[in-house]
Formats: C-alpha cells, sequence, structure tokens
C-alpha cells in the first residue's frame, strides 16, 4: 500500500462539516443535449462562470441596556438604543450591497435579520434556507450568541472595532466565547463552539470577509462535484484514489468507455455539418494573436471534433468536469490526434477539464476552479533547487488570468510526437498559486510564486520555471503527490482557510 487510503474515513462530525456546504453535483450547469450540433466556439465569449450560489443569512445580535441606578448597567459597546441598532442595519446592508459587487462569483446576500431572543435565534440558527450565517456580535449574552450559530452550516461572526460603533463581543469574544477556563489546568482551553474557530471571526475588513466567503462558495461546489471520467478513473501511485474521492469528498465520478468514444467520433466523422465547424474553428483558433502553427494542421481539426465529442459528454451528464485516462495512447488511433488541445480549448471556456485522471490531484484542481474561477492546470513537478522549480504538461490553457489568450505555438505532444498540442506562454511575473496534494487526502502543502521562464526543454510542452515565495526548501522534504495544481493569482489564503472545512491539513511554504 503506497497511502492510508482505506484508513482515512471521516468521523460523523467531520462529515457534517464537509457535507453542510452542499452537494453541487447535477445542477452546476444546464447545457442542452446534443450540445456541440448547436453550439458554436467563439473565442471572445467570456468565461463560464458556473457553480451554486452562496446564500449567506447576516444576524445582528444584540441587547438594549437599561438604566439603573448608582450601578453598573450598560455593557461595553456603541449600540446602545433600538435607533442604534435600526442605523447599524442600514449600515451593514450597504457594506454588504458593495461587497457583493466586488465578489466575482455568485453569491445572494439576504437582509438583516435583527436578534435579541432566544427563541429568534434559535430560529435562525436552526434554518437550511442559507449557507452561511454572518453573526455580527453587536452585544448580548453567550447563549444567545451561539444559538444564531448553525450545528451543520459553516459560521461567520464580524466584530467591530474602528469601522462603526464598537461591538461589546470584539471585548470578549476570544474569551467568553472561543474558549473557556477549566479549574483542573492552568489554561483556558478551545471550545470551539458550533465548530467555530478564531479563523471564523473577521474584524472590520471586508476584504477578509470577501475572502472567506470565496473560500466557502468553493467548499460549497467542491463536495459532490460530478466528473466525467473518460475511460475510467485511477490514481498515480495510490490506486484508490478514486475511492478515497468518493468517500471522502463525495465526489460523483460517471466513467465512460472508449469503445463508446470510438462509436462517437466515427458518428461525428460522417456528420459533414460537424467536420465543416471544426474546421471553421480550427481556422478561428489559428487566428487567434500570438498563434502558430509547427504540426499538421488536420490534427487541430481532430482536435475540435474531440472537443465537441467531449462537450457532449459534459451536457449529457449535466456538469462542467471532465478527465480522460490513457490519454497517451488509448485515444490517438481513435481521434487521430490527442487529446491536448481538447483539454486547453474546454479550460478556456471556463470547464474543468484534467488529463490523466488522477483523482490524488483532481481534488485540489476543483476545489482551486472554484476558489480562483480561473482555469486550473494539472502538472508535472520537478526537483525544486535554488528557489526554482519547474512544471510541465501538455495541457495548459491559454486564458489562465480568466480572460486573455496567452501565447501558444500549436506543436506536438512530446512524448508521441503525434497530434496538437499547444504551448502555452505565460507572461514573466505572472503570480501562481500551486498546490501539492498528499494522496491519502490528509495533507496539502502549497506555495504562491511568479514565472520566471517559459522554456523549451525536451519535456512536455507547456512549462514553465517558477521562482518560488518564501522557504524553498521545505519543498524537498514536504514535497506532495506525483502531480501539483496551478492557478494564476493569489489563493493561498483562500486555500488555507478552505481546506480544514474538507478534512484537510493545510501547509504553506510560502509565508501568508
Amino acid at each position: 500500500m503506497c497511502c492510508e487510503c482505506s484508513k482515512n474515513k471521516m468521523n460523523r462530525r467531520e462529515f457534517l462539516e464537509v457535507s453542510a456546504m452542499g452537494v453541487a453535483g447535477a445542477s452546476l450547469i444546464s447545457p442542452s443535449l446534443s450540445f456541440s450540433n448547436t453550439m458554436d466556439w467563439d473565442p471572445g465569449k467570456p468565461m463560464i462562470k458556473s457553480g451554486k450560489k452562496l446564500v449567506v443569512q447576516p444576524i445582528l445580535v444584540y441587547s438594549i441596556p437599561q438604566k439603573r441606578h448608582q450601578t453598573s448597567w450598560r455593557s461595553w459597546g456603541g449600540l446602545q438604543t433600538e435607533e442604534h441598532i435600526n442605523e447599524e442595519v442600514q449600515r451593514i446592508s450597504k457594506e454588504l450591497k458593495l461587497l457583493k459587487k466586488k465578489a466575482k462569483f455568485p453569491i445572494q446576500i439576504l437582509p438583516v435579520e435583527k436578534v435579541k431572543t432566544i427563541e429568534k435565534a434559535k430560529q435562525i440558527g436552526n434554518s437550511s434556507s442559507f449557507d452561511v450565517p454572518l453573526v455580527y456580535a453587536a452585544s448580548g449574552r453567550t447563549d444567545l450568541l451561539e444559538s444564531c450559530c448553525s450545528e451543520t452550516n459553516n459560521n461567520l461572526i464580524f466584530l467591530r472595532h474602528r469601522s462603526g460603533p464598537i461591538y461589546l463581543w470584539y471585548e470578549i469574544l476570544h474569551n467568553r466565547f472561543l474558549r473557556t477556563g477549566v479549574q483542573e489546568f492552568e489554561l483556558d482551553t478551545y471550545r470551539n463552539p458550533k465548530g467555530i474557530t478564531i479563523h471564523d471571526v473577521v474584524v472590520d475588513e471586508y476584504d477578509d470577509l470577501l475572502l472567506k466567503f470565496r473560500a466557502l462558495f468553493g467548499v460549497k461546489n467542491f463536495i459532490g462535484h460530478r466528473i466525467v471520467a473518460l475511460g475510467g478513473s485511477g490514481g498515480w501511485c495510490c490506486p484508490k484514489a478514486p475511492e478515497l474521492s468518493e468517500d471522502k469528498f463525495k465526489l460523483d465520478i460517471q466513467p465512460v468507455s472508449y469503445e463508446d468514444l470510438g462509436k462517437r467520433i466515427k458518428s461525428a466523422r460522417a456528420d459533414r455539418k460537424r467536420i465543416r465547424k471544426a474546421e471553421k474553428w480550427a481556422e478561428k483558433y489559428l487566428s487567434l494573436p500570438e498563434t502558430s502553427l509547427h504540426t499538421d494542421k488536420q490534427f487541430v481539426i481532430n482536435g475540435f471534433l474531440l472537443y465537441s465529442i467531449f462537450n457532449d459528454y459534459l451536457s449529457e451528464y449535466n456538469t462542467n468536469a471532465f478527465t480522460i485516462k490513457n490519454c497517451m495512447g488509448t485515444v490517438m488511433p481513435l481521434s487521430e490526434t490527442t487529446a491536448c488541445l481538447p483539454l486547453s480549448l474546454l479550460n478556456d471556456e471556463g470547464k474543468i477539464a484534467f488529463c490523466e485522471s488522477d483523482f490524488n490531484v483532481i481534488p485540489s484542481g476543483i476545489l482551486l476552479y472554484y476558489l480562483s474561477h480561473k482555469p486550473v492546470f494539472l502538472n508535472d513537478p520537478t526537483y525544486p533547487h535554488h528557489g526554482i522549480v519547474t512544471a510541465a504538461h501538455c495541457t495548459a490553457p491559454r486564458r489562465m488570468d480568466g480572460e486573455n489568450y496567452a501565447l501558444a505555438k500549436v506543436v506536438t505532444h512530446f512524448e508521441s510526437d503525434y497530434g496538437a498540442t499547444p504551448k502555452v506562454e505565460l507572461p514573466i511575473g505572472s503570480k501562481i498559486t500551486m498546490v501539492c496534494p498528499d494522496c491519502s487526502q490528509k495533507e496539502w502543502l502549497g506555495f504562491t510564486g511568479s514565472i520566471e521562464d517559459n522554456p523549451f526543454f525536451d519535456i512536455c510542452r507547456s512549462q514553465y520555471d517558477i521562482k518560488i515565495d518564501g522557504n524553498w526548501k521545505k519543498l524537498l522534504s514536504d514535497h506532495r503527490g506525483f502531480h501539483w495544481m496551478m492557478a494564476c493569482g493569489d489563493y493561498i489564503q483562500e486555500m488555507e482557510y478552505a481546506c480544514p472545512k474538507i478534512g484537510i491539513e493545510w501547509k504553506s511554504v510560502s509565508e501568508v
């Protein structure tokens, strides 16, 4: 056994923490059947933004003090009257409206609920009509605050220091809610009420809150995600990887046979209208700026035909995620090209497409996609040295920044010297996030870095020399997996927040 997959089952509490965010499953997108017969490949279209929206319920928890003679009668805090509370509701509503405009993912923010009684707090805390209770802890008793929080969903608490009237719980959240003293020991202990930790608290900064929303959106759409697996599923160095992905993350892996693919290719080649579309799309692709052809054009045309068939699978299985096994051999005699270009095209549309069918790394790719809402790149890592690591593969997306097509030379797949593969060159200095998952899905390692060079070694065609941020030598001892996953941009903090929600310990080489 190369990992401890069989031991890595989730207990009931862990399962609730993971499954509470909901199952993305079959309702991510709803394309029509026979998708490729009606679609038109258009590189000018904005990328698809898929995913179930994150539904947030803001809750203002408070109490109104009554003045008493010659004694302390009010607690800390700037909200002392019902008029103050109504003003605060308006303030929160305006702030969240601005936050929603900044979000680049689907989010719904419900009207603010005012809570000052246990009965209403419990009613909201037990509700299943939203994903995240966002508790503005202005004042009130501990049981009132805790009752607003959910047993099954992830909770967030917002405190004011300088962003408005100061909150009582800014003073006492740590010592009266998150932890408790015990008689037997000298130190307080964390009690994590309703699963809430120090990482679920935001003070003043709405950018911090947006980051956590982005992470929770990713978790919601990751758990239970459906993915089509052409040729079946597998795991490099760990054959139990698909089973573990289904068990721990509830991934819905839908296998499709190569026999079925062969029949579809034969049918597509007999459809002259479909062939003409593939030819037109190939011309359009090769006419994109900074695109040059260094292989037989027929490989590109065949690649677009294969791309349309892959899109059919996504349509019929009602999902946006696809992977292919035995892509370095089995698919070539059937398609008379390689799968590299079709996978790159799917990613450039805003879908999720991977070669290798390696479920050691695919879970991290699905999560990273939803955190970034950009194409992600499954790659082969090399030996880190002198602060540099090379990452390469033949299926790189061109729209890694989520908008623009990067320079690409269309060449052959390296190992076979066959087919059509885009050698994508990213702008020097581009910021990246890399995730290095453990095959037993216990720990994921990650780092940020920047593109230092787009070399042309005799290796997989899209290849990047990456300058590693932080203590690169940690990669030598903590290197994870056979494959890594990359996105453009810095998403280390989102990964750090999201991973514990899915039962993964996160470690970062780069400083946050």
